[in-house]
């Protein structure tokens, strides 16, 4: 006895499938992430980058100057060291390629 599925049934099984995983692991990343914020440790579960605050600003020609921010020249930003946005903060590996990119002015 051979029982076939059709392949919408087939599609909607494996898209089920990926958002209960997706699902199942936001969850244990937000218990474990919950856990870690009751016994913290220095940089965990959430840590601060200093940086220059550079802004990018366009001039004629399509050129672009950079200048540190006389306002405000450094930044700081936390983040959280978790696969997903918890509590606000963003996840550290997000975070840290984009803190020394120019701000678009």
């Amino acid at each position: 006895m051979m029982v076939s599925a059709s392949p919408q049934k087939v599609i909607k099984r494996i898209f089920g499938a990926l958002v209960g995983a997706l699902l199942l692991a936001n969850v244990g990343d937000s218990l474990w992430f919950r856990v870690r914020m009751i016994h913290p440790r220095p940089a965990d579960p959430l840590e601060s980058f200093t940086g220059p605050r550079v802004l990018a600003i366009p001039e004629k020609g399509g050129k672009t100057s950079y200048e540190i921010d006389q306002q405000q020249p450094e930044q700081t930003t936390t983040c959280a060291h978790s696969w997903f946005q918890h509590a606000g903060y963003r996840p550290c590996w997000y975070v840290k390629p984009r803190l020394n990119q120019p701000i678009p002015m």
